[in-house]
């Protein structure tokens, strides 16, 4: 670790000092740099008293300044708290976190929402010395005000949204902390939202039948759609799968990737049927079903086929997803079976499906109707 005072020629003769440091440092907004702009400059040569009286002066503030880095940068190395971290914004931290997230175009649209009410909340700046226990509550506070007032009104917040931008909010200030930004964390006694319970929207098995026979204005869409309905992978998944990642050992197909969604390596068995959706084999490098994006005109292409069947269900390509959990457990799956082939890393969002399962039970024991 070094810290090194240099010299930049700057206009009239002057130089600007700034500390260079190797290896870089954290500059608080989630990156790294090697420059510290001191924002004070050298007469070089210094012609008479005042310009010599001002070199000392700034060579004495830079290297003070030089110093004071050094043991920052050995603090932290000892796991101690760089207190010049309070200075740095927190929304600007925020800010590049979102940035990060920009090629998972769902996700990043709901940090960019989170952004927003962070914006709203502090006023577009955050110091991350303001940022505390209170910090956490009042923004807890302001988003359940947003709640209350979709209840009452109709505008502001649902409850989900709510929780998906108070997490969002505390992934950031976790992150801080891991970075340093924080002498202790402040959400040490902060609980979160509650999640609110949604209804999730799936096939029978009749209905999954029925949209198989019925036409598409766009097959790949319709194929991706029963595959995933057939072997229960996130569309995230799905979408960017390529022939190399369908592998088969002693007759029996495989999905092997990396999850985008929780970065673990799968090896995720296909049944007969779901191999049969994929069609013919291309090239390894090939995306499997290539040129579908989520896009308004496939959702419509989407929405049509359904209808097309009859079916009046608000369905998704990720409600294949949920069809695929409901027909497993509805056909004697284990819980826990299910929750590995899902890739669920709690078993308690598994549990969701169980309710579902309860519904469809007390459906199909009505289904037998005679005259007593």
């Amino acid at each position: 670790m070094s810290v090194t005072l240099r010299e930049k020629k700057i206009s009239n003769g002057r130089v600007s000092l700034f500390l260079d440091f190797w290896p870089p440092i954290r500059d608080g907004k989630g990156g790294f740099t090697r420059t510290e702009y001191l924002k004070r400059y050298l007469y070089k040569p210094a012609k008479n008293k005042q310009e010599k009286e001002h070199n000392t002066e700034n060579e004495l503030f830079a290297n003070g300044m030089k110093y004071q880095r050094e043991k920052e940068i050995l603090n932290e190395l000892d796991g101690i708290f760089n207190a010049q971290n309070k200075k740095k914004d927190f929304v600007e931290f925020f800010r590049d976190l979102c940035e990060k997230r920009k090629e998972s175009i769902g996700n990043y649209g709901n940090w960019l929402s989170a952004l927003k009410h962070l914006e709203i909340f502090t006023g577009g700046k955050c110091k991350f010395g303001e940022v505390n226990e209170d910090f956490c509550l009042k923004f807890k506070e302001y988003l359940n005000r947003l709640v209350v007032q979709k209840e009452n009104k109709g505008r502001g917040l649902s409850q989900n949204s709510a929780v998906s931008y108070f997490n969002k909010v505390r992934c950031a200030i976790n992150e801080g902390f891991d970075a340093r930004m924080f002498a202790e964390n402040p959400l040490r006694h902060v609980k979160g939202f509650k999640q609110a319970e949604t209804k999730r929207d799936f096939l029978t098995q009749e209905e999954l039948q029925t949209l198989i026979k019925t036409p598409c204005d766009l097959p790949r869409i319709k194929d991706a759609a029963i595959f995933i309905a057939l072997s229960g992978l996130r569309w995230c998944d799905v979408k960017q799968l390529t022939w190399s990642d369908i592998q088969h050992t002693n007759d029996q197909y495989f999905v092997h990737i990396i999850q985008k969604k929780t970065s673990e390596i799968i090896m995720h068995p296909l049944s007969d049927l779901a191999v049969k959706v994929l069609g013919k084999q291309g090239d390894l490098g090939e995306r499997v079903f290539a040129g579908l994006d989520y896009s308004d005109r496939n959702n419509d292409k989407l929405r049509s086929w359904v209808l097309d069947a009859g079916i009046t269900k608000k369905i998704t390509l990720h409600n294949f997803r949920h069809t695929y959990a409901t027909l497993l457990l509805n056909n004697g799956a284990d819980i826990f079976t299910v929750s590995s082939m899902l890739g669920h890393k709690n078993i308690k969002t598994t549990m969701i499906y169980t309710k579902v399962l309860d519904a469809t039970k007390i459906k199909a024991a009505n289904l037998i109707d005679v005259e007593l």
